[in-house]
């Protein structure tokens, strides 16, 4: 009877005991949880969009991306600032609280009264770097309104840095445009490139190089270095807001581009200092130790 009782006692007592124990044990778990957690969902996710005016919905020849105050330029930079409002809009409604967008075009194409609001935006010129304020910070490079490499047969104006030179480039022997020139240079932070707006030639080249992982939207079809499909506004700029939506899902899935360094570096361009006025093309080899050099060279 002793020894039931004492049983009794015991088991009681145990009961008792537990829920507090029980209550500890997860009050802790909780406790680790958030403090390896709350860095974590302090931090804003940051994105960097690079601009060019090339790509943009509705630019399809050169008298709308080369005379600064020409008329159809003026309303070309339109065009490209509804395309950066879409995104930005994309980005938004995903969470992203931190963008940076960047006026990647060479006169500078931003109209200031119709910047989308919950973004920050940077142009003029001169100012430090090729691509001002990029660090590690960021979490992905969307490059917006972008055109493939010159010499792209169906590319809308396409060209590498100088359309008038025409220039060529390659690094490590593989012939390069101005998207892996970008994504080298964010890779360098270890950043990757997880979306591309432009023509089809574009996106077909940012696949090649990228790989699947990284959304494009191509809001026209190149027929000729001046002349293309286009795409009407109200197809291409819920495409790239939904794009862009896509595009802060698929970061996990894209890697920086990187170059082995040093990178073997070759350069082609037209030099026009001959008296018959005929330009000839010049080849200019080198090494580069950094990719942020890359276009120093």
């Amino acid at each position: 009877m002793r020894d039931t009782a004492n049983r009794s006692r015991l088991v009681a007592a145990r009961r008792t005991l537990e829920p507090p124990v029980a209550s500890i044990c997860v009050a802790l778990a909780l406790l680790v949880l958030v403090c390896f957690t709350a860095p974590l969902m302090a931090a804003p996710l940051r994105i960097y969009i690079v601009t060019d005016l090339e790509g943009a919905s509705g630019v399809h020849k050169f008298a709308q991306t080369r005379e600064p105050g020409h008329p159809l330029g003026e309303k070309a930079k339109e065009y490209l600032m509804g395309d950066i409002a879409a995104v930005v809009r994309g980005l938004r409604e995903t969470g992203v609280d931190d963008i940076v967008v960047l006026d990647g075009h060479g006169s500078q194409a931003f109209v200031p009264h119709l910047m989308e609001p919950g973004a920050k935006y940077i142009t003029g010129k001169p100012r430090p770097g090729p691509l001002t304020g990029l660090d590690a910070s960021f979490a992905g490079m969307i490059q917006l309104g972008a055109h493939a490499m010159m010499g792209t047969p169906d590319g809308v104006l396409c060209h590498t840095q100088s359309s008038r030179s025409e220039n060529r480039y390659w690094y490590n022997g593989v012939e390069s445009g101005e998207l892996a020139q970008c994504a080298a240079l964010a890779g360098h932070f270890g950043i990757p490139t997880i979306m591309v707006t432009g023509d089809e030639a574009t996106c077909r080249e940012a696949q090649k190089f990228f790989g699947s992982g990284c959304v494009t939207v191509a809001v026209k079809r190149g027929i000729a270095r001046e002349a293309a499909e286009l795409y009407p506004f109200e197809e291409t700029r819920p495409a790239l807001r939904e794009g862009a939506r896509r595009a802060v899902a698929a970061i996990q899935h894209c890697q920086p581009y990187k170059l082995a360094l040093p990178i073997q570096a070759k350069k082609e361009y037209l030099v026009f200092d001959g008296p018959s006025g005929q330009p000839r093309r010049v080849t200019k080899e080198g090494t580069i130790q950094s990719a942020l050099k890359l276009l120093d060279f």
